[in-house]
């Protein structure tokens, strides 16, 4: 199997579905939207997070289905996001591979 190969972006939104598919809320956009702004001081648009799952999505990297409809959203239902097997691999290699940078790092560069 080829490696697959993601940007930033990508790499925080999958970690960010790994993140909140533990939680009860579930990961979806606008729940990734407000993880990724909390943890990166960064704003992200909901459609751009969106773009980015749905990319991931065809790579096979995350799942999807619809959620139950509540009335805090008008009775409009969420899509769910879940890591896939696939996406927990890609998520592990991406770890070793950056573990293996900084390892690899001279200690006086932290100093």
């Amino acid at each position: 199997m080829s490696r697959t190969y993601l940007g930033e972006f990508e790499e925080l939104v999958l970690l960010a579905v790994a993140l909140l598919e533990q939680q009860s809320t579930g990961a979806y956009g606008v729940s990734i939207a407000d993880e990724l702004k909390q943890r990166t001081q960064r704003t992200t648009s909901v459609t751009g997070v969106h773009v980015v799952l749905y990319r991931l999505e065809e790579k096979g990297l995350v799942g999807s289905a619809l959620g139950g409809a509540t009335l805090a959203r008008g009775g409009r239902r969420k899509r769910l996001f879940t890591l896939t097997a696939t996406g927990q691999q890609v998520l592990r290699e991406m770890r070793q591979l950056r573990m293996g940078f900084w390892e690899a790092l001279p200690t006086p560069f932290f100093a």
